[in-house]
């Protein structure tokens, strides 16, 4: 349905039926590909950037929140669901603090650098991976902040890619939970979302999903400059992938056709356990799992 919405609105605001039926693909899956090389830049529409960021952030939403939007034919409990709210800050201030730079560094008049940069955060902190122009050669710490997005994602239940917003909240409401204790030695503290408390066992998944991540990371990391890429390019190569986001920064800010067969391998790996979410795949290359 999202899909089809979709759709529907490209085709209004001025592309081509197969652009519209191809980007809308696109947009929803989180795929980030286009029928043109400059991606949306190729259309240079305010109206067609809109409608992609506000599918984008539909689709980096959870879509059990959409479901009850279908049934209960409101929008409350988007503002309701503790996920979301920090999903919509995070987007929100990132582009305030992209825009407020972009204009303070005289890189764009003030409108083009809220167009900008609302829809290269929206794309990139979905990890659709949508351009409109080359946000790798912005200036400042801009590239770095905006790729860092990527590694939050969208929330659970998405089609977004990353570590999930939801995992991101927990893991930061568990180290505030940790200042607490350091300061009442004594004092029980519970971790909740909304009015539920979440079990320690979640929590503790959760802490051992991003040490894998992160030891995933390193190791691939390590094995891309071994194969002569230079930090940068290996860094963001390890990140687009295993994020699931596509462009990266250094040599693979356009496409990876530069890089060396064998690093190809790496990050092909990497988009495999970044889509699987780790966990799955090395599931299934455990034996104990087989011999089961």
């Amino acid at each position: 349905g999202l899909t089809v919405l979709c759709l529907l609105a490209y085709w209004a605001a001025g592309m081509s039926f197969f652009d519209a039926l191809s980007h809308s693909f696109s947009t929803v899956a989180i795929g980030g590909f286009s029928t043109h090389d400059a991606s949306f830049g190729y259309f240079d529409s305010p109206l067609i950037e809109g409608i992609g960021i506000f599918f984008m952030i539909l689709s980096g939403a959870n879509f059990g929140l959409h479901f009850v939007a279908w049934q209960s034919r409101g929008v409350r409990h988007y503002l309701a669901d503790p996920e979301f709210r920090f999903y919509a800050c995070l987007l929100i201030v990132i582009s305030a603090i992209t825009c407020a730079t972009l204009i303070a560094t005289h890189s764009y008049e003030p409108l083009s650098a809220l167009r900008a940069s609302l829809f290269e955060v929206v794309s990139i902190a979905t990890t659709t991976g949508f351009a409109t122009t080359g946000f790798a050669n912005w200036p400042s710490m801009l590239p770095f902040l905006l790729f860092l997005t990527a590694f939050v994602g969208g929330c659970a239940g998405s089609t977004g890619g990353g570590m999930k917003v939801i995992r991101i909240l927990l893991l930061s409401k568990q180290g505030l939970r940790e200042v607490k204790r350091l300061i009442h030695p004594n004092g029980v503290f519970s971790i909740k979302l909304g009015q539920q408390a979440v079990p320690d066992r979640v929590v503790g998944a959760i802490w051992g999903f991003f040490s894998v991540y992160l030891l995933a990371f390193v190791f691939m990391l390590l094995a891309l400059l071994a194969t002569g890429l230079d930090q940068v390019t290996a860094w963001s190569a390890v990140g687009a992938t295993l994020n699931n986001l596509g462009p990266g920064l250094g040599d693979v800010a356009e496409n990876y056709s530069s890089i060396n067969d064998t690093a190809k391998g790496i990050l092909s790996l990497s988009m495999l356990l970044g889509r699987l979410e780790v966990f799955t795949f090395l599931v299934i290359l455990s034996p104990m799992f087989w011999r089961r």
